[in-house]
């Protein structure tokens, strides 16, 4: 035990991938929660570790979520970071670290989950996350990713560019664990801008398949593909009754296209259509709500 997180009696694994899914940053669409949900909820899970929220956490911003049932209070769930193991269908081993983001000791937290990556003899961490991009929800999901190790570069196959964004702790882990010598990547599956305020499952499904090809592991992806199916249609159903979306969605299938087109290249980077040039997002994300609320989902 050290101050920042516990570790827990457990099994040797046999060069697991590590996983990272912290909540707290760029999720749109919750694609990498549901990924997260997916990978989780049928597995036999084992805690390998648990981080310290209260030194960790604020809160005030994570406040817990206190269960009355009829004025009695029966239940205070508290926010964690947990670091769990399971297997893959294959049998294949695999560590999920997951819960909130911390607020607090940044780079402690990625020295500590990158020694105990070391310790646990993690061969590959993939972080995940999506954000909003100009790109229509008629297509798969594009995959862009991150990685401070320059070797991983030229064999990840997805969306390369160039630019300065705020960061979360998955860059900051990302970083430790290249200078440990520990290959690690990071995933974000591009979200269409008018849907990045619902659940959009064919992001997570992209994410998963990423995941599955990086790691060499064997996730199913069933239902996610179901539940994408389903966002599809019904966001179909209602671009088809305007024409103002209908013109907004024909620029951004030949914009993404196009970015599909130059992912085998690795190292094209192309630019979204201007913004100016788009119906507004906002607009049609409210008409998407609407929408939703009508068929009861």
């Amino acid at each position: 035990m050290t101050d920042l997180y516990t570790i827990y009696p457990h099994p040797t694994f046999d060069s697991p991938v590590l996983i990272l899914a912290l909540e707290g940053w760029i999720d749109a669409g919750g694609a990498s929660s549901r990924l997260t949900t997916s990978i989780l909820e049928d597995a036999n899970t084992i805690p390998v570790a648990s981080f310290n929220a209260d030194l960790l956490l604020d809160h005030r911003s994570r406040r817990p979520i206190m269960r009355i049932e009829d004025g009695v209070h029966t239940e205070l769930v508290w926010p964690s970071i947990e670091l769990v193991g399971l297997n893959d269908p294959h049998g294949r081993d695999v560590l999920v670290l997951s819960g909130a983001e911390p607020d607090h000791q940044w780079q402690a937290v990625a020295r500590s989950v990158v020694s105990l990556a070391s310790e646990l003899g993690v061969r590959l961490i993939i972080g995940v996350g999506a954000f909003p991009a100009a790109a229509p929800h008629t297509r798969p999901a594009l995959i862009a990713s991150t990685t401070a190790s320059p070797e991983l570069v030229d064999r990840r196959g997805t969306i390369r560019s160039t630019i300065d964004v705020p960061a979360g702790i998955q860059a900051a882990i990302e970083v430790e664990a290249a200078a440990a010598g520990i290959p690690a990547i990071g995933l974000w599956a591009q979200v269409p801008h008018y849907a990045a305020g619902m659940p959009y499952p064919a992001a997570s499904l992209s994410l998963a398949a990423k995941v599955n090809e990086l790691g060499n592991l064997s996730f199913p992806t069933g239902t996610l593909a179901s539940e994408a199916t389903a966002v599809t249609n019904r966001l179909n159903k209602l671009v088809a009754d305007n024409s103002e979306h209908t013109a907004m969605l024909r620029q951004l299938e030949e914009h993404v296209d196009e970015q599909a087109e130059n992912l085998p290249e690795l190292g094209t980077s192309t630019q979204a259509p201007d913004e100016a040039d788009l119906p507004s997002g906002e607009e049609l994300a409210g008409e998407i709500e609407r929408f939703l609320r009508g068929q009861g989902s």
